[in-house]
């Protein structure tokens, strides 16, 4: 059992608790009291819990998050009535990673609205954090550079107060999008929920998206169609998602390929191989169907067998032909979902036999252990680093801009994705509308999927590790 799935064990079992406590409670109101009061009661309980309480989050918000920065510059600062002022022999660069570390307490309104911090600079930000927060946290400056320099940076605390003692964490980063730029996306809408602004930035980049995302078919089964039918179309529309939609930001359908492995089955081919494994819910044991739209023939377009060892060899045979300069691709420390840890392990197990090797690979997280709605806050805000609580391990954060014309691309390519498309549970969209008029959140008018909001940011983080050259080892 991963970390993620433990987490929700204990989450459900401290909501039934809770349950039953509430229900005691309800009952000896009802007996004591009036027979009306549990009814009126639970209502009231149902819509506090929507309202405040329905965030999934598995730590206490009160947690210092814990970072071990690769920085190339570290200053201890202090903010005079909000101004972040810095030493005279600080110059920042444009392109710099900023990184400020700060401690941020909720007053008693930061409890029940989203406590946050205004960063008025070079362009106005807002960063949000967890309702109740009373620990470090770490805010993305990166742009701010200018604002910074000539000492015109303000932070203010929305429902909350930061402390004037602060760091920041200086990183430079060298040009990683000047040569190929190889995205690897577990499923169709990864790439550009993660890197669309990268991608469309960069002067050659490839995608390469490693399963079909064929199951959790409600949506096209409601159109009549049975488990296997709803499971082989959603599998083609999403494989034809991967080699169109990143037309839209420029890259040629000959630079994108599908490979047609199965979704969440990822875990299962590693465990076995040299083993055929076969899809869930589409009744297929060939990869074949999912790869018609390629333009990139592959050695094992020959027999479709989808095994571990066949994606290996996938892999392997595509990094030789692209030769990239960078690798995007899942950070598995963060990024909780089996298929995305599958996706790192298989392209470092195919880094170790091939010739060619990146000078970079860039991590990103879709998704996260402990925190649901990171990135917190709106749409078209910046990203501060995520919850983080095991500083033993060193990470080197880069932050790509994403101007504001890049966000509507990036919402208008989202929008063309078939899995983010149909609408969300009655329920959530009763969450929504309830923490809209009681805890002032608001979504984005791109689309209702909740990652147009999570995604639609003006920054994407990822985070480096250098290779080494694997013939200066040899």
């Amino acid at each position: 059992m991963n970390r993620k799935q433990q987490l929700l064990k204990r989450h459900r079992r401290n909501k039934r608790v809770g349950l039953l406590l509430g229900l005691i409670l309800l009952v000896a109101a009802g007996v004591l009291v009036a027979w009306w009061l549990p009814l009126v009661l639970a209502v009231l309980g149902w819509v506090a819990h929507e309202a405040w309480f329905a965030d999934h989050l598995f730590y206490s918000p009160s947690s210092d998050y814990d970072y071990r920065l690769e920085a190339d510059e570290h200053h201890v600062l202090h903010l005079e009535q909000g101004r972040l002022v810095l030493p005279s022999e600080c110059r920042l660069q444009s392109g710099d990673t900023l990184v400020l570390k700060v401690r941020v307490r909720a007053g008693w309104l930061g409890r029940f609205l989203d406590p946050a911090v205004k960063i008025s600079g070079e362009r106005a930000d807002r960063q949000a954090f967890e309702r109740g927060v009373s620990g470090v946290r770490y805010l993305n400056l990166s742009g701010q550079e200018v604002a910074l320099n000539e000492g015109r940076l303000c932070l203010e605390g929305q429902y909350c107060r930061l402390d004037p003692a602060v760091e920041l964490f200086v990183c430079r980063h060298p040009d990683y999008l000047a040569g190929p730029l190889l995205v690897i996306a577990p499923h169709a809408d990864d790439a550009e929920l993660a890197a669309f602004a990268t991608y469309s930035t960069a002067g050659e980049s490839w995608i390469v998206t490693l399963t079909a995302g064929e199951i959790e078919t409600e949506h096209y089964r409601e159109m009549g169609l049975d488990l296997v039918e709803a499971a082989r179309l959603k599998g083609q529309l999403r494989a034809w998602d991967s080699l169109s939609v990143p037309l839209w930001a420029g890259v040629p359908q000959a630079r994108c390929v599908q490979l047609g492995y199965f979704c969440l089955q990822l875990p299962a081919m590693k465990a076995e191989p040299g083993q055929a494994i076969a899809s869930r819910e589409a009744d297929l044991l060939d990869t074949r169907l999912f790869r018609r739209f390629n333009s990139q023939p592959l050695a094992s377009d020959a027999d479709g067998t989808p095994s571990w060892r066949n994606l290996i060899q996938d892999l392997c045979e595509l990094i030789e032909r692209i030769r990239p300069a960078s690798i995007v691709l899942p950070e598995p420390g963060l990024d909780p979902h089996p298929d995305h840890i599958c996706a790192r392990d298989a392209v470092i197990e195919a880094l170790a036999l091939t010739q060619w090797q990146p000078q970079t690979l860039l991590h990103y997280a879709n998704h996260l252990h402990d925190n649901d709605r990171w990135p917190m806050g709106n749409a078209g805000e910046g990203i501060a680093l995520p919850p983080h609580f095991n500083g033993e391990t060193p990470m080197r954060p880069w932050v790509q801009e994403v101007t504001l014309q890049q966000q509507w691309q990036k919402a208008m390519s989202l929008g063309m994705m078939h899995d983010l498309q149909p609408r969300p549970p009655l329920k959530r969209r009763l969450r929504r509308l309830i923490q809209h008029y009681l805890a002032a959140r608001r979504w984005p008018a791109f689309g209702e999927n909740e990652f147009f909001r999570k995604a639609v940011r003006r920054h994407e983080l990822f985070w480096v590790q250098a290779l080494a050259d694997k013939r200066e080892q040899r």
